[in-house]
């Protein structure tokens, strides 16, 4: 049977090895563009700093079409240490596959170069966490993580990374989860980088949008995921990488985090001019 139509079964050791193939890429020329060169040379303006890097248990980084939030991710990884070891979690918004998927092998195909599934930390996490599943299918079309990829790639050619897409999670699950990664984050013995993939409050009037992500942000940088689930819900704020969010937290407070900073707060309307309908975009550290 074809590894990618073969389902997981229920009970089996989810730390076995399940070998999956090249992921090859879903959004590039839509979302970024498709030519490496031109796409690494915008990169490599957005990410030129002078400042010396700092490290960071976890970032947050919008995942929009890059003329939209391009530059406000790049405020983030710019400054920032990127380790070899990256866990990267993103949001369904395709609503395929398990609730917490993890690619566990294979490498992820982009204009800038490839970037390896990090098979060791896939498998801790398979390990610590009995509600994740090595699932490729909730990873073909979705492009959270993907759009990440090229700035981690620039930053770091030699990264490698654990994808982890997370559907629909209560919160009791969202702090098990939470836990359980930073167990397998211990587990490494290494500097392990968090990349929370999200944009913020989704389609309103910018005044209506920055408010709304400004309840959510406070929150965030308090290092409160039970408060940010809470207003994010109170407030119908459609911040569509909430539930990564809330999971990063808790695996960076288990891990030691005590500070939080926002680096960058953008929405759509500062580039096309339209205030009546708004995506917001937040780059954020967490140390």
């Amino acid at each position: 049977m074809n590894v990618e139509n073969k389902p997981m079964e229920m009970g089996m050791n989810q730390a076995v090895h399940v070998e999956f193939g090249p992921r090859e890429p879903a959004v590039a020329g839509s979302f970024y563009l498709a030519h490496g060169e031109k796409l690494r040379r915008q990169l490599r303006v957005w990410l030129a700093s002078d400042q010396q890097t700092i490290p960071a248990i976890a970032v947050m980084s919008p995942h929009a079409g890059y003329v939209y939030s391009g530059a406000t991710a790049a405020s983030v990884f710019r400054r920032i240490q990127v380790p070899e070891h990256v866990m990267v979690l993103g949001p369904n918004h395709t609503g395929a596959g398990p609730d917490v998927s993890v690619r566990s092998s294979g490498e992820w195909i982009t204009p800038v170069g490839d970037a390896p599934c990090d098979e060791a930390l896939c498998r801790a996490i398979l390990r610590e966490a009995p509600m994740a599943r090595a699932d490729q299918l909730a990873h073909r079309r979705e492009h959270s993580i993907e759009v990440q990829l090229p700035f981690l790639l620039e930053r770091n050619p030699r990264v490698r990374i654990a994808p982890v897409i997370l559907g629909r999670l209560d919160e009791p699950r969202i702090r098990e989860l939470g836990v359980a990664l930073a167990r397998a984050i211990r587990s490494m013995g290494e500097p392990v980088l968090m990349v929370i993939s999200s944009d913020m409050n989704h389609y309103e009037k910018a005044d209506t949008a920055l408010r709304k992500d400004d309840l959510a942000l406070e929150r965030f940088l308090a290092l409160d995921p039970a408060g940010l689930l809470e207003v994010t819900q109170r407030e119908q704020i459609s911040m569509c990488g909430v539930i990564p969010a809330a999971v990063a937290l808790h695996a960076a407070l288990s891990l030691g985090a005590s500070q939080a900073e926002l680096i960058n707060h953008t929405h759509s309307g500062m580039v096309n001019g339209d205030l009546s309908h708004v995506v917001g975009y937040a780059a954020a550290r967490v140390w």
